[in-house]
């Protein structure tokens, strides 16, 4: 199965959060991870970073923040030209669906932790 490099926004070292669980996953089926959280830190073997990185082919944006503090991301993520973008529940946006629309960016209303565990990522 191919990895596809995943940037996880909203990322967070404390352990009772999704997102922190959606980077140890990524991680268990080695798909390369880049995690931008608020707060510096380590997930696994990733660092949490603040800023908004130039990369190179990321295939799946996934969001762990509430469509208010995604409309910061909106030109950042449409920069990197991902194949998709996952709406965990909670993160459900319309606008920023429409957007990934226009771009060819696939908008997918989803669990990254299930579809992980299922087979579907």
């Amino acid at each position: 199965m191919p990895t596809k490099k995943t940037l996880v926004i909203g990322a967070s070292e404390n352990k009772d959060r999704y997102s922190y669980l959606a980077v140890q996953l990524l991680r268990k089926y080695a798909h390369p991870v880049i995690a931008i959280g608020r707060k510096e830190g380590m997930v696994s073997d990733v660092s949490i970073i603040t800023n908004m990185p130039n990369e190179k082919e990321v295939d799946t944006v996934t969001l762990y923040i509430n469509p208010t503090a995604q409309k910061d991301f909106y030109t950042y993520i449409v920069s990197l030209h991902p194949k998709r973008i996952i709406f965990n529940p909670g993160t459900e946006n319309d606008e920023l669906s429409a957007l990934a629309k226009a771009n060819n960016i696939e908008p997918i209303e989803a669990c990254t932790l299930v579809m992980l565990n299922t087979g579907q990522y």
